[in-house]
């Protein structure tokens, strides 16, 4: 019983008076910020009780709508000045997390503001920067720090700008830089999204997101109304060594995306839905470098899962619904074809396992051969990055080719998927329109597709026609690429993305149907989130949390 005192007073004394001088080990503290419980903290904001902290100590947060704003400060941190956020937790092994999911809210809008304002004249836009124009803001920004968990809380409108901003909550290992500068993230009970939206200028971009980070894990997180993905995880190359876990996506032109994001990925026990786009990961040229997508496990190793050469996993997913055009969108990501379950452009060596497709409308599984016609930073091209595992067309487009290959589809359900096909015309270009669709341009190794079924009976559609009888296994033995025009011609009409690129915005033959955007609606977060069970587990004792 006296120890137990004795660490709740030493938890309460300001930090100053706590520290041990003649101490060479830190012994983890908890500093908190607001009320719990009718026991206050000594900390007003949660950005003064990150800079207080050190390494291994945990941050506690009571209820209350937190307008963090380290932004606006005179030093607004480590990060690169173009990366502004409202949060900025730059010490490795911190632990912030608030004692109720949703009512802890960290909250960009102006202070003063109702919390999560819908109102353009509550939104804070950011400082401006040397070009007289507001950088927007990012929420809780965790820059190069190691082992940093997040955990029990609400993020909000954080939007974009001329800077690197616009997401809600991001582990940032050097993003652009080329190399892994962070490691050992963790997340879980987090709630993200946004409740403005003006034009693709200002949209709030990523929800939850993670560059150059390995090791790590998610779970238990909803997110929505993004304007490109409410789950990002990139520039991770084949050491991504990352679990997504039980989250729920909607709402957003991406549920997930992820850019040359490979090797230890799993993505489990999640649903996507009314998204744009469901899920998607692939291979760009850009300052995600390097490239390319590669799900193979590293070093020519045996996945734990699989049991094949894929350490890249999605399994026990509920993918469904995602024809939803009526989304934030911006850059790339407003051109992900509508009706899309879950698309893998120029990726390779994923495994597709035991999940449920359905009512996606255009296709359920779809991947494609991707030109990115990106002009990759300087740093990847003087490292001999440009177009890493890809192809090169040449000027005067200098396309950078990805085709997707050894890719695994198997023991999936699929149910009523390709539902645009039965709206358009008999001369509509929605032929390809069903389950799976996949274009390959190259020789290369082999997807394969076994096992597959569709609820209620009846066959898988494909298109090539019969992909689970032709491809039906997984060796990596090389195949020709099939082209797939008629597959091709539906993806252009259906983002109208080449077909804005030459000048024509309805790339479609008559009688076609996809959805077009007619509005941008933001719906509100649900009710009955979860909150994390018991927010004092594995807390150091203190008056908050007393063993």
């Amino acid at each position: 019983m006296l120890a137990a005192v004795i660490a709740a007073v030493v938890a309460f004394v300001p930090v100053s008076q706590a520290a041990h001088h003649n101490s060479k080990k830190h012994h983890p503290r908890v500093l908190r910020v607001g009320k719990w419980k009718g026991i206050p903290g000594h900390y007003k904001s949660i950005q003064a009780a990150i800079n207080a902290a050190k390494p291994g100590d945990w941050i506690l947060v009571g209820p209350g709508d937190y307008h963090e704003r380290a932004d606006h400060r005179k030093h607004r941190g480590p990060q690169p000045s173009h990366t502004p956020a409202g949060l900025i937790i730059s010490k490795s092994k911190i632990h912030l997390r608030g004692m109720n999911r949703g009512k802890v809210v960290v909250d960009g809008t102006k202070p003063g503001s109702p919390k999560c304002s819908r109102k353009a004249k509550n939104q804070d836009f950011g400082v401006k920067g040397s070009d007289g124009k507001p950088l927007g803001r990012n929420g809780i920004l965790a820059w190069k720090a190691n082992g940093v968990s997040i955990d029990n809380l609400t993020a909000c409108n954080f939007l974009a700008g001329a800077g690197s901003a616009g997401n809600e909550i991001w582990w940032n290992g050097g993003d652009g830089g080329g190399k892994i500068g962070l490691h050992n993230l963790e997340g879980s009970y987090l709630t993200s999204t946004s409740t403005f939206y003006k034009d693709a200028s200002t949209a709030a971009s990523y929800a939850i997101f993670s560059s150059n980070a390995s090791g790590g894990s998610w779970d238990h997180m909803y997110a929505s109304n993004m304007s490109d993905s409410n789950y990002y995880i990139g520039a991770c190359q084949q050491v991504c060594n990352q679990v997504v876990d039980h989250v729920w996506s909607q709402y957003s032109a991406q549920g997930y995306s992820g850019t040359n994001a490979g090797g230890r990925l799993v993505i489990k026990n999640s649903e996507f839905d009314h998204n744009q786009g469901g899920f998607t990961a692939g291979a760009l040229n850009n300052d995600d470098w390097p490239s390319p997508q590669n799900g193979a496990c590293p070093n020519n190793g045996t996945g734990p899962i699989t049991h094949t050469y894929s350490c890249w996993v999605f399994q026990h997913n509920y993918v469904h619904d995602n024809n939803n055009p009526n989304v934030p969108g911006a850059g790339i990501a407003s051109v992900v074809p509508v009706g899309t379950g879950l698309l893998l452009y120029g990726g390779r060596n994923n495994t597709l396992r035991d999940n449920r497709f359905v009512r996606n409308g255009a296709w359920a599984v779809a991947f494609l051969t991707y030109p990115d016609s990106e002009t990759p930073p300087a740093d990847a091209v003087a490292a001999h990055a440009d177009c890493r595992g890809g192809v090169n067309l040449g000027p005067p487009s200098n396309a950078c080719v990805y085709d997707d290959w050894g890719n695994a589809v198997l023991h999936n359900t699929f149910g009523g998927n390709g539902w645009f096909k039965q709206k358009a015309s008999p001369t509509g270009s929605n032929s390809s329109n069903g389950d799976i669709g996949e274009i390959t341009t190259f020789n290369a190794e082999t997807n394969c597709y076994h096992n597959n079924v569709e609820q209620g009976g009846g066959q898988v559609t494909t298109s090539p026609a019969g992909l689970q009888q032709s491809k039906p296994v997984c060796d990596r033995h090389k195949v020709p690429g099939n082209g797939n025009t008629t597959m091709t011609n539906d993806v252009v009409c259906d983002s109208q993305a080449i077909g804005a690129a030459i000048g024509n915005s309805t790339p479609c033959s008559p009688g076609s149907y996809y959805p077009r955007k007619t509005k941008t609606v933001m719906p509100p977060v649900p009710r009955g989130l979860k909150s994390m069970p018991n927010p004092c587990k594995g807390v150091p004792a203190n008056p908050w949390c007393r063993k």
